[in-house]
């Protein structure tokens, strides 16, 4: 299982252990609890016994969702993972929102306002607040991370795709054509531009094939755009017959299957935008940076027969892959909520104030987003709630629990275990 992280009296990183022996170390009152998530303990005094083995930090960053795995390269182990959820759409939903009020409220109130445009210039290698935020993340975590474990370097699943490769399948060199990853990148990508489904009847679940849209014996070419992935029926049943003659009795999938194919993968974009910032914020720590492609990834995770996860392929980036073991391991999963936001006023759909935001955040010492552990021991709700809490000025606070939302909890009843840092943990 997941090991837990040490720190020695000076803050600093020593080898993680396993949980029993974490406990065994509380309940002999020889360490404490320094950090709930990642969960870490802090010796009371010092331990010469206590190894300490280089661990590389892996990262397979994703539009949604980025892979993290802590590997000991000597023994194969995988000793952290943990699957961190990125709010980049969330971020870009809230502008679009801001924007469009903004907009209605200038076109209501300064109607003949004189246009104004480039009045703004952006610093090189600018990002998108969407994008940026997906940068920061894996940034915070890196550095986190850094502070318990004693990690020595650092892999990045620097491309998803190879679209070098895919563009132009002909391309000279041996790494390309002729190597062990040929195929994989066009694969990869594919599986992820048609939801890992057959493009004709849907199923999951199955051995899916590469398929051209429009066949090569009528002249269709190997370009992306007219590769799509069908399981083997399918496949068979379509031969060298044209798509409109295939799909002539409906009509609705095969528009649908034309607009996706030429439909680029928002994704893909989104990582391919970042990756290069994200190269040299993990430079900036000062630590030696492996790349690899998502291909090679892939490749590595088929070749030691893994489940498709999003921690697993952080474990499998990189040419340096080891053996894995990942007996017993579980990913904590980690979702990025943000800090809240400065507006003084909520607003209603037209851009009207609608509700009051209170000026102080802090309530008896808590504020939202604090997890806390609650014991009631009295009233309607006698019981014991764990989870991230809604501060209200009244004292009477929500808990957002695993198994759903409670309110009215007094702030008496709550301990606080965890500070609010902008993310949220789940398991």
């Amino acid at each position: 299982m997941s090991k837990v992280f040490v720190i020695d009296q000076n803050k600093r990183p020593l080898d993680p252990i396993h949980s029993a022996q974490a406990r065994q170390l509380l309940r002999n009152k020889k360490a404490a609890v320094f950090r709930q998530f990642p969960f870490t303990i802090i010796l009371k005094e010092s331990r010469p016994d206590f190894p300490v083995s280089a661990l590389k930090l892996k990262i397979d960053p994703g539009a949604k969702y980025t892979g993290v795995a802590l590997v000991n390269d000597a023994t194969g182990e995988v000793v952290f993972a943990a699957e961190l959820k990125h709010r980049g759409f969330a971020i870009r939903d809230a502008l679009t929102s801001r924007r469009q009020l903004r907009r209605s409220r200038r076109a209501r109130k300064t109607r003949y306002r004189k246009p104004r445009f480039l009045n703004r210039t952006r610093p090189e290698g600018w990002l998108a607040p969407s994008l940026q935020s997906r940068v920061d993340n894996i940034k915070t975590w890196a550095d986190k991370l850094r502070r318990f474990a004693p990690i020595t370097a650092i892999s990045q699943e620097l491309v998803c795709f190879d679209m070098q490769l895919m563009a132009n399948p002909d391309i000279q060199g041996k790494e390309y054509q002729q190597g062990t990853l040929a195929g994989y990148e066009t694969r990869e990508y594919l599986l992820e531009k048609w939801q890992r489904q057959c493009a004709y009847c849907g199923t999951k679940d199955v051995p899916l094939q590469i398929e051209h849209i429009h066949p090569r014996a009528k002249g269709g070419s190997n370009s992306i755009t007219n590769l799509t992935l069908s399981c083997e029926k399918c496949n068979v049943k379509k031969g060298t017959k044209d798509i409109k003659d295939f799909l002539k009795k409906d009509p609705t999938k095969l528009e649908k299957i034309l607009k996706q194919a030429k439909k680029p993968l928002a994704d893909a974009a989104a990582v391919n935008t970042t990756r290069w910032a994200l190269f040299q914020a993990l430079k900036s720590t000062g630590l030696p940076v492996e790349t690899g492609s998502g291909g090679l990834t892939k490749f590595n995770r088929s070749q030691q027969m893994l489940e498709k996860a999003h921690w697993l392929d952080a474990a499998c980036v990189g040419k340096s892959t080891p053996a894995l073991f990942i007996k017993g391991v579980k990913p904590l999963l980690v979702t990025a909520n943000g800090h809240g936001s400065r507006q003084s006023c909520r607003t209603d759909k037209f851009g009207f104030p609608s509700r009051y935001v209170p000026r102080f955040k802090f309530v008896n010492g808590f504020q939202t987003g604090d997890i806390v552990k609650a014991i009631v021991t009295k009233g309607k709700k006698i019981g014991e709630y764990i989870g991230r809490v809604a501060v209200r000025t009244s004292g009477s606070f929500n808990i957002s629990t695993a198994l759903g939302l409670v309110q009215g909890i007094s702030h008496k009843y709550c301990k606080s275990i965890h500070k609010k840092d902008g993310y949220e943990y789940g398991k």
